[in-house]
């Protein structure tokens, strides 16, 4: 249940994204960790699967974020794919055919790259592509700004009046997402989460702020010091 900030502008496209994951689950925060199959791409590296969540290629001014969602798909789970190839396919310039059937759960893929962004959503039944239009938007589990998303209904009037125009955009929204934080993670309107009380393992295990712009792709994360808590 990860959740996406963007900013759409004439300039490039900057972003906030908090990655829920099981803390059970060993990972390695950001870095180019697939010399081999995928060279000059970084990302954050998910051992089990050996995918990634977030994976960028700075020469190329690619970037991918992978979120979960909900699907029908009826395939047997010895026949499901990991969905961990797709940032990192993504990042390397080859996304999934839209109308195509993926043997994957659900997902949300947002792309970004130096022109814009759009989001490629699977429900187990169809792949579609939604464009990301100008301005400052949120994703997670459901629609681009679905306000029935508990954390996009309270935070994106926020963030959006906070839109980054400048080089303080990534400081002023990292204080919004440490206000929320203020909230006990189980609330549903919490972007810091704990999601056990909402029948699933994951919790908020960091935080990634990103710019891509014709200038490259610049990129940092922050690990937080216990999951599913701000500080």
């Amino acid at each position: 249940m990860c959740t996406v900030v963007i900013d759409v502008a004439a300039d490039g496209v900057r972003l906030l994204a908090v990655r829920d994951e099981d803390p059970q689950r060993a990972w390695d925060d950001l870095g180019g960790w697939w010399p081999g199959a995928y060279p000059g791409v970084v990302g954050v590296h998910d051992r089990r699967a050996g995918g990634a969540w977030l994976a960028y290629d700075p020469n190329e001014r690619r970037l991918a974020v992978l979120l979960n969602r909900a699907d029908v798909q009826d395939l047997p789970e010895e026949r499901m794919l990991s969905r961990g190839s797709l940032a990192l396919e993504s990042a390397s310039g080859r996304s999934p055919a839209v109308g195509q059937p993926l043997p994957m759960h659900g997902f949300n893929l947002l792309e970004v790259d130096e022109a814009g962004a759009r989001v490629l959503s699977w429900d187990g039944v169809l792949l579609r592509e939604t464009a990301v239009p100008h301005g400052v938007h949120m994703i997670a589990h459901d629609e681009l700004d679905d306000p029935r998303t508990a954390r996009i209904g309270a935070w994106l009037p926020r963030f959006a009046a906070s839109r980054p125009e400048d080089d303080g955009w990534a400081a002023r929204w990292i204080d919004l997402l440490a206000e929320s934080g203020s909230l006990p993670p189980e609330d549903d309107r919490a972007i810091i989460r704990d999601n056990h009380a909402h029948g699933y393992p994951t919790m908020s295990l960091l935080f990634c702020v990103a710019e891509v712009s014709p200038a490259g792709v610049q990129a940092r994360s922050h690990v937080l010091p216990t999951p599913g808590e701000w500080g």
